[in-house]
């Protein structure tokens, strides 16, 4: 292991805000720093470099978490809650710090980085509450002088593996509620992201020190996917919660399930947007341009399939492709700038497949597709986003790439359109603009929309910590965040008590 966090031989600017930032936030940099470098994808460079944990390290990691686990259970919720009240004072703290780390690793801009850590901020607070409402129930019972009541109990360890697209806000759904409810946490972040996990790593190892909270109840593993695959399968974590591809969920579902695991999974979002003809085209055009082109089309929850009535399609698809054309892309730190880079090469590589697989299936590009700024950054990936025109039900609209392609298809009738949308195989977000509320309605209600979030007049981005947020179908059925979603994270214990000094059976069953 390196004494220190190793700096690139060319100290860039950007570099040297990214090691400020690591530094701000506590990183203890002898204890993390190795030969491993994560790299920019707003201009190619590499950053700083970190340790990759050995599978011993990562066995360690979880026997840590595993030994905290029972103190940390027995420790009242509304104490446990006071660990993730100091996090979240922490992180508001750190705010910007932060968010320079989140721009820099994944090329968000500071607008979007910043609303990032802040639904950190936001999930703490509801967290904290949370602690004061694990509610159970009590039931009336059959048999005289006998009570029945619900217990919510924590599960264990949780292994949280986050994506590269939001580094830091998704584990913190996971890791605030996990720890309000009394589980130790184990977060494997992408391997691209790294820098922005330890810095978090960090201010959640103060907040549990001020807090005199037991030291193990957090634990971070820096490596690779065979690492991840190593904790997944360790019989010692209680629930797994992975955001990803629906491929990934397709690895790290059976492995779990094999041992008789939980999982909560988050994976694929092939989101739809139906534009009926009442709706208002002005709100419609800002929703559809943001969802579908905001941090360069890699979200979970980016806008890439766009249904419009015949009767205003062509006026509103000019508009997008206007809009489009308008667009500011490239360095997310220039002022102005909206949409910044792909994450790497491959996904510039995915990007243009499909292009061309739209194309020969009959897709018209409107306008962007192409690679921009390729001679001022030889190795980053900038690309304006896409619209394309296509044939309703075509293959290649019922993927999902990762990237900034936002296909456009017309409709006439609202009952073949809702078909169409439900057609694909992932289920996570839709949304339609109409002024109309029966229309409204059909598309809300259970033979409307098939996935977990449902929206009107708004686009299919930008979900709010205090709905439970997921998906259905091969977006893997879990949810996190706001609601009930805390109970994914503890079990349910069903006890009778008799109080009566008798013994009756229930369902009237005689024995002795």
């Amino acid at each position: 292991m390196t004494e220190t966090l190793t700096r690139t031989s060319s100290a860039s600017p950007l570099a040297d805000d990214v090691r400020a930032a690591l530094e701000a936030c506590g990183v203890d940099l002898t204890a993390v720093g190795g030969d491993s470098t994560v790299a920019s994808p707003i201009t190619g460079e590499p950053l700083v470099g970190t340790r990759l944990d050995s599978t011993d390290a990562i066995d360690a990691a979880v026997g840590r978490a595993a030994a905290a686990f029972p103190a940390w259970r027995d420790t009242p919720a509304p104490l446990r809650g006071q660990v993730v009240k100091r996090w979240g004072e922490l992180l508001t703290e750190h705010k910007q710090h932060l968010a320079t780390l989140v721009t820099a690793e994944v090329g968000k801009t500071p607008s979007e980085a910043l609303g990032e850590v802040q639904e950190m901020i936001d999930i703490a607070d509801l967290a904290v509450g949370q602690s004061r409402q694990l509610f159970g129930k009590t039931m009336p019972s059959e048999r005289p002088g006998h009570r029945l009541q619900e217990v919510w109990h924590p599960l264990g360890v949780v292994g949280v593996i986050s994506a590269f697209n939001f580094p830091v806000a998704v584990y913190a759904w996971n890791t605030a509620l996990a720890l309000v409810c009394g589980d130790t946490v184990v977060w494997k972040p992408a391997d691209v992201t790294r820098l922005s996990a330890i810095a978090v790593d960090a201010l959640l190892a103060r907040a549990v020190a001020e807090s005199g909270a037991p030291e193990g109840i957090h634990q971070l593993l820096l490596t690779d996917a065979d690492g991840s695959k190593r904790m997944v399968a360790d019989r010692r974590v209680a629930l797994v919660s992975a955001t990803g591809s629906v491929r990934m969920g397709r690895e790290v579902g059976p492995v779990v399930a094999e041992r008789f695991g939980r999982t909560l999974l988050e994976l694929g979002g092939n989101n739809g947007a139906i534009i009926a003809p009442s709706a208002d085209l002005d709100l419609a055009l800002r929703g559809v341009v943001f969802a579908a082109a905001g941090t360069a089309g890699q979200r979970c929850t980016t806008l890439r399939r766009l249904f419009v009535h015949s009767s205003v399609a062509d006026q509103l698809t000019k508009r997008v492709v206007a809009a489009y054309e308008t667009l500011a892309v490239g360095d997310p730190r220039t002022e102005g700038v909206l949409v910044g880079p792909l994450v790497n090469r491959r996904s510039f590589e995915a990007q243009q497949a499909a292009l061309a697989a739209a194309q020969e299936q009959g897709g018209t590009v409107l306008v962007g597709g192409d690679r921009e700024l390729a001679d001022e950054h030889p190795d980053a990936y900038y690309v304006r986003p896409a619209v394309v025109s296509m044939p309703s039900q075509t293959p290649i609209v019922h993927e999902e790439t990762f990237a900034p392609i936002l296909y456009v298809m017309t409709y006439d009738d609202l009952d073949v359109v809702v078909a169409e949308h439900n057609a694909v195989p992932q289920g996570l977000s839709s949304a339609i603009f109409t002024s109309d509320q029966a229309e409204a309605e059909r598309f809300l209600s259970a033979a409307g929309s098939d996935c977990g979030i449902a929206n009107v007049n708004i686009g299919t981005s930008g979900a709010e910590i205090g709905g439970a947020f997921g998906g259905e179908k091969e977006t893997g059925g879990g949810r996190e965040s706001g609601s009930d979603a805390w109970k994914a994270y503890m079990r349910p214990s069903t006890q009778t008590i008799n109080y009566s000094g008798q013994l009756p059976l229930a369902q009237g069953v005689t024995f002795i």
